[in-house]
């Protein structure tokens, strides 16, 4: 690939980048015109973390959430989405898309803690210890929000910027940009940044 091929390219990108940020600014501008719209039980979280800890504590409180009732949507973007991964996928990907998909946990099973990870010792002896108390893994409460109808959004301009590809997430989730979040957290009657 020659510079010229790349400039043109990143050329490209940015120009694509800058017409969606236009557009969801001009979503956001209608939806606050919009007439108010009344405050449902609903908890709207925004998952921004692919730490496990994180992780864990964003599938405890959108589990707690759904059991008692509340309508729950959770919005995965930039390191959360390595929560939704099943798998890494390197074909059909730009050079940079690949060093993410690399680089990147490709999965619960992968994920590291965000305080004393010490190369994924600090994860594992947190699993030992959640499965010593009984506690339920981060596998199990994904498995359970699902079941609890936990709606979970992945955000597409992050899924597009990281070059994830439907194949690596697991199945049944939902697309949507940032209208889609704000649409929910307008209805919602708690809104949390995990």
């Amino acid at each position: 690939m020659t510079y010229d091929t790349l400039t043109a390219s990143a050329a490209g990108d940015t120009k694509a980048l800058l017409d969606r940020i236009a557009q969801l600014e001009q979503r956001v501008a209608q939806l606050e015109q919009a007439p108010a719209q009344g405050i449902e039980d609903r908890l709207a979280m925004v998952v921004f973390s692919g730490d496990l800890d994180k992780a864990i504590a964003a599938l405890i409180i959108a589990t707690g959430a759904a059991s008692v009732g509340l309508e729950v949507s959770m919005f995965f973007t930039f390191w959360g989405i390595n929560i939704l991964k099943q798998r890494r996928q390197f074909g059909a990907k730009t050079l940079f898309e690949r060093a993410f998909t690399a680089m990147l946990p490709a999965g619960t099973g992968q994920l590291g803690l965000s305080q004393m990870n010490f190369f994924g010792a600090g994860a594992a002896i947190i699993r030992r210890l959640m499965r010593e108390h009984e506690v339920a893994s981060v596998e199990e409460l994904f498995g359970l929000a699902r079941e609890l109808g936990v709606r979970m959004v992945v955000c597409d301009m992050s899924r597009e910027l990281l070059g994830v590809h439907d194949a690596e997430l697991v199945d049944g989730l939902e697309t949507g940009g940032v209208a889609t979040f704000l649409g929910d957290a307008a209805r919602s009657k708690v809104t949390l940044f995990v």
